[in-house]
């Protein structure tokens, strides 16, 4: 997958706040509705922690409608901005050790594990590997794992395969994005597929 796609530079953003209300808002849909949901806080001068709290519910949801499931982002993501302003914000956050980090991430209304760790891997630069939906598709069909594993089992498989690494955890992570957008989707597209000879899965046709 790194020779086919190379270095990927992912998460796309301008700032750790960025990433974690980003981390919130592709929870189930594509990263292309997301930047134009982030797109209109930022025409709107709303891209920040203050910003949101202070925004009428119809107001955020209607902003970041893009995105898909508004409503209840809206909430999730106002919960997150109260939480992180009232822990004094990215700055202050950032010197907390990651399973604390971690566990204070999951205890907010909205964050689930793949949300926090995306949080922590990108926003903050912790070595915490993110398992996602994509990640279970692609490993199952190799013949890696069964998929129907916990996520702190493949999780901590992953980390454990790969050492602490974070520029090696975001470069993983953006390619098996990537592969899975590419190739790996719900209906597989196997021709030129850089894992075909390593599938179990096109093997059995």
């Amino acid at each position: 997958m790194q020779k086919c796609y190379g270095e990927l530079s992912w998460w796309p953003a301008d700032s750790p706040f960025e990433v974690m209300v980003g981390a919130i808002l592709t929870q189930n849909t594509n990263w292309v509705n997301v930047e134009r949901a982030i797109a209109n806080l930022k025409a709107k001068g709303k891209l920040s922690a203050e910003a949101i709290v202070k925004s009428r519910h119809d107001h955020l949801a209607a902003w970041i409608k893009p995105s898909g499931y508004f409503n209840i982002k809206a909430k999730r993501l106002r919960a997150f901005c109260e939480w992180c302003q009232a822990e004094g914000g990215c700055e202050a956050l950032s010197d907390r050790e990651t399973n604390l980090l971690r566990h204070q991430l999951l205890a907010i209304h909205g964050v689930g594990p793949e949300t926090a760790d995306d949080m922590l891997l990108y926003a903050f630069e912790r070595p915490v590997f993110v398992i996602d939906a994509y990640t279970r598709r692609i490993f199952s069909r190799v013949g890696l794992i069964d998929g129907e594993e916990g996520y702190e089992v493949l999780r901590a498989a992953f980390e454990a395969a790969l050492g602490e690494d974070v520029v090696l955890f975001n470069q993983a992570h953006a390619l098996i994005v990537e592969y899975a957008k590419q190739h790996c989707r719900t209906k597989p597209i196997c021709e030129n597929c850089p894992l075909v000879r390593n599938c179990q899965s096109a093997a059995a046709g």
